[in-house]
């Protein structure tokens, strides 16, 4: 074309997690049997919503207002339920419900937070970093997301010192990313992490971008904390959603909670401009809203979310079991969300390891997909092409350490302990364990 047209971060956004999902059609197509263990879909792997939840949903489509347009910022009602909600979380800052904003899922919020930034102000973000955020940080600054590590050796918890580190020598650091429980490692962070990351963003006038999805996915035993009880005085934006905790990730009904807007003048006029941009597409989907304070206010939701946090730590623990006394890698137990990442040691892998594969035309395919990868993406392939079982390099979360994340979704318990069981063997038998 005559003028550039693209976007100076296109080439940022990537999305492993979907990525994956053409290699594995391309390797089904050719006779293997394919097990998605690439995204977290609790319905996909066979969860079945609740009746009495079904039936708010049922008794909704019953409203004629449930097929129109809503509110730009969402249905003030919804947006009024939600903010009361969060004004009685013990210690927590107050909202008013025009500091909720809905958005078609948290996925499109993500990319109104990052892509409504001036270019130059940068989010300093986990590594393993959730692809949403680093595809869309990357691309909104046309620069590799920024991130700090999680120290797999201290249970995937933020390093404190690098945050504090990369904050002081890099002054385009506009932000903080957090996600508790997170994804893909499921780690919860403890008050005293979260708090020495409010005391970095205090000193150098930041602000906190808290990803919370998973935050009612917290295993028993487990800190349980929205950003509105440590945010303290800084501003900050929580991101929330039903996708994980209904579940009903085909509502694609996500919002943010903009804490402390008012104490900082730059900041108030940047969550502005978030409803100003979401004027342009008038509003988001009206019904999933509607159901919020319906679900949310019935006495059963408690006991839902219980029962579900109870199923996958103790899916969390088999997984953990399964690889019990392997040399090969270290496997921290998640506090909350549904994923297990599984991470390779130093020196384990390299780019000769393969696994048996019986079909000759997948192996013969899986030998030219192998070509020129990073060697945790190699073993998933084989892994594919040997099993059928269909996992996400670490690789693919922006880090640098090798390994991989499946998820604790599957229902079917005999299937769930074949999956297991058969990574287990498949690790063995690639690092000679």
């Amino acid at each position: 074309m005559r003028r550039d047209i693209v976007h100076e971060g296109a080439t940022n956004l990537k999305y492993e997690i979907r990525e994956i999902v053409g290699v594995a059609r391309e390797v089904r197509g050719l006779g293997q049997p394919v097990t998605w263990e690439n995204i977290g879909d609790p319905i996909e792997k066979g969860e079945v919503l609740a009746p009495w939840i079904r039936d708010i949903l049922h008794e909704l489509l019953d409203q004629p207002r449930s097929f129109g347009y809503c509110d730009t910022a969402g249905v003030p009602d919804t947006r009024a339920f939600l903010a009361d909600l969060v004004n009685q979380r013990e210690g927590g800052a107050q909202i008013t419900p025009e500091d909720l904003l809905f958005f078609n899922g948290v996925g499109d919020a993500v990319a109104r937070v990052y892509g409504f930034l001036k270019r130059e102000a940068r989010i300093l973000g986990p590594s393993p970093a959730y692809s949403t955020h680093s595809s869309a940080e990357g691309a909104h600054s046309g620069y590799s997301h920024v991130t700090y590590d999680l120290d797999p050796h201290n249970g995937w918890m933020p390093n404190v010192d690098d945050i504090r580190n990369k904050v002081k020598y890099n002054d385009a650091i506009a932000g903080i990313l957090l996600l508790s429980p997170d994804n893909p490692t499921g780690a919860v962070y403890p008050r005293e992490v979260l708090d020495e990351i409010v005391k970095i963003a205090r000193e150098h006038d930041l602000f906190i971008i808290a990803d919370e999805i998973y935050a009612h996915i917290t295993y028993p035993g487990q800190p349980h904390l929205h950003l509105s009880q440590w945010v303290q005085d800084v501003p900050g934006i929580a991101m929330r959603g039903i996708s994980k905790e209904y579940p009903w990730p085909g509502a694609r009904c996500g919002w943010i909670e903009i804490i402390n807007r008012r104490r900082d003048a730059n900041f108030a006029t940047y969550a502005e401009s978030l409803l100003a941009a979401k004027r342009l597409e008038v509003c988001s989907t009206t019904l999933p809203q509607m159901s919020i304070p319906r679900v949310f206010g019935d006495p059963r939701y408690k006991d839902h979310l219980a029962r579900r946090a109870g199923i996958f730590a103790a899916r969390a623990e088999e997984a953990v079991r399964a690889f019990d006394g392997c040399d090969a890698v270290i496997v921290n137990k998640p506090g909350g969300a549904f994923y297990l990442t599984v991470m390779f040691k130093d020196g384990v892998l390299n780019g000769g390891q393969t696994l048996p594969i019986e079909n000759p035309a997948v192996r013969d395919r899986i030998g030219e997909l192998v070509k020129n990868v990073s060697v945790d993406k190699r073993f998933v392939y084989y892994l594919m092409g040997a099993t059928g079982i269909v996992v996400v390099p670490l690789s693919g979360f922006q880090c640098v350490h090798d390994g991989f994340r499946v998820t604790l979704l599957e229902s079917d318990d005999e299937k769930r302990a074949w999956i297991f069981r058969t990574l287990r063997e498949a690790v063995d038998q690639y690092t000679g364990g």
